[in-house]
């Protein structure tokens, strides 16, 4: 898909944030690459965290959920491509690679959690962050994917 899903994404009225800073903006825009990136590959369930307020850790998180330990290595393998494509950025770290059950993306201000519907489940990052404003993206089964 050529065109740019950005304007396309729901988002919740609670979830429109005006950006405060071109940090926040750049830290957003990476977020939705990652995110359209990950939508490409059929990425359930993505959710955008923006933290820029209440953590240090980065300015979002980006979490999705793949159905196979195949899938959730190919939707990270999709992330770094865009990634580097129209950002020339590569991952700080990558974590979890070789288990493909949840695989962690550090680009600094945006975190990737690339995760199996258990992980997911169990470890429940929504709900440890549940104070930070949520963008919520269309899941691959919404638009016929």
């Amino acid at each position: 898909m050529t065109e740019s899903l950005r304007g396309n994404f729901p988002l919740t009225k609670k979830a429109v944030i005006e950006p405060k800073t071109d940090t926040e903006t750049t830290s957003k825009n990476l977020a939705l690459t990652i995110a359209e990136a990950g939508y490409e590959r059929k990425a359930g369930e993505i959710i955008l965290l923006n933290l820029a307020n209440i953590s240090y850790l980065s300015d979002y998180f980006v979490i999705m959920t793949g159905y196979s330990k195949v899938q959730v290595r190919a939707i990270a393998d999709a992330v770094e491509g865009q990634v580097e494509i129209e950002w020339q950025r590569r991952p700080r770290t990558t974590e979890g690679k070789a288990e493909g059950t949840w695989i962690l993306q550090d680009y600094g201000d945006v975190i990737v959690h690339i995760m199996m519907p258990r992980e997911r489940e169990f470890y429940n990052l929504e709900a440890f962050w549940g104070h930070a404003e949520r963008i919520f993206m269309p899941n691959s089964d919404d638009v016929g994917g």
